[in-house]
């Protein structure tokens, strides 16, 4: 039985500089699907598009750092491929274990082009 709790702690999680970086336009992430965005200095973010609406957490699972980019999405959850755990892409809250969570960042959406404030 695989121990519960943070066990990894994500090197590649973007510093808040409170910046907007565009990352692509928004028929790069068709509706339904997730995509991994690698920013300046190998930092990456995981980014949804759920009915839409754009959502951006940090691409690892604090578990055991499977890429969340290539989970299981339904709604507004994504389920890490590799133990099940399961995220709120608004919140960020684990929804399996209370005491765990991903960061979430702001998406804006402005002439087709996707940016993520970080």
């Amino acid at each position: 039985m695989q121990p519960f709790g943070r066990s990894f702690t994500n090197p590649r999680r973007p510093p808040r500089e409170g910046k907007l970086v565009t990352v692509g336009r928004v028929e790069d992430v068709p509706e339904g699907r997730g995509a991994a965005v690698e920013l300046e200095g190998g930092r990456e973010l995981a980014l949804y598009n759920v009915g839409g609406h754009f959502y951006a957490v940090e691409n690892f699972c604090p578990h055991r750092g499977a890429p969340l980019a290539d989970g299981n999405l339904c709604g507004h959850t994504v389920e890490c491929d590799w133990h099940g755990w399961r995220f709120d892409l608004r919140t960020g809250a684990c929804l399996n274990h209370a005491a765990e969570a991903v960061e979430t960042y702001e998406v804006v959406v402005e002439d087709g082009w996707i940016k993520i404030r970080v």
